[in-house]
C-alpha cells in the first residue's frame, strides 16, 4: 500500500486575525506531490489548523479520485489539539470547529479508510508553517510569527 504524508499547518496573527493555512504532501520517500498556501481571512488559529487538514484530504482526493482507498495517509500536524480531537481522545466542543471535524470525518468514511493522524513538534513541519506564513504575508501583510 502506496504511503502518502501530509503535513499541515494553520496559523491566525491575533486569534482571530488574518489566518493562513499551509498543506506540503509527499510520498512516502519524501518526493513532493503538492504544495498549498491558502489565505483564510479573519479566523481562530484552531479553524485554520482544521481547515488545513480538509484542505489537505480535498487536495488527494482531487489528484487520486477514488484511489484514495488504496493509500495509507499519515497526516502531520503540529496541533496537538486537532490531533486528539480527530483520535477521539478529546471532545470537539466548539460548534464551528464540529462543522469542520465532521466534513473531515465524512471524507475518512467515504475514501480515506486507511487515514490516520500524528502529532509532530514544530520543527518538523516547517514546510507547512511556512506555506501558512506565505498566505498570511502575500495576503494582509504584518509580522512573520
Amino acid at each position: 500500500m502506496e504511503k502518502i504524508i501530509a503535513y499541515t499547518d494553520g496559523g491566525s496573527r491575533g486569534n482571530p486575525g488574518p489566518s493562513g493555512l499551509g498543506v506540503f504532501i509527499t510520498h512516502a520517500d519524501g518526493g513532493v506531490i503538492a504544495e498549498v498556501s491558502k489565505y483564510l481571512g479573519v479566523a481562530t488559529n484552531n479553524h485554520a489548523e482544521y481547515e488545513a487538514v480538509l484542505v489537505a484530504l480535498q487536495t488527494l482526493h482531487k489528484k487520486y479520485g477514488e484511489d484514495t482507498k488504496a493509500l495509507s495517509v499519515e497526516i502531520r500536524l503540529d496541533s496537538q489539539l486537532v490531533q486528539r480531537q480527530m483520535d477521539g481522545i478529546y471532545k470537539v466542543k466548539s460548534p464551528e470547529l464540529k462543522v469542520q471535524f465532521e466534513k473531515i470525518k465524512a471524507l475518512q468514511r467515504e475514501h480515506f479508510p486507511h487515514l490516520t493522524f500524528k502529532h509532530v513538534y514544530r520543527e518538523f513541519n516547517k514546510d507547512a508553517d511556512r506555506l501558512a506564513n506565505d498566505a498570511m504575508d502575500k495576503n494582509k501583510g504584518g509580522r512573520h510569527i
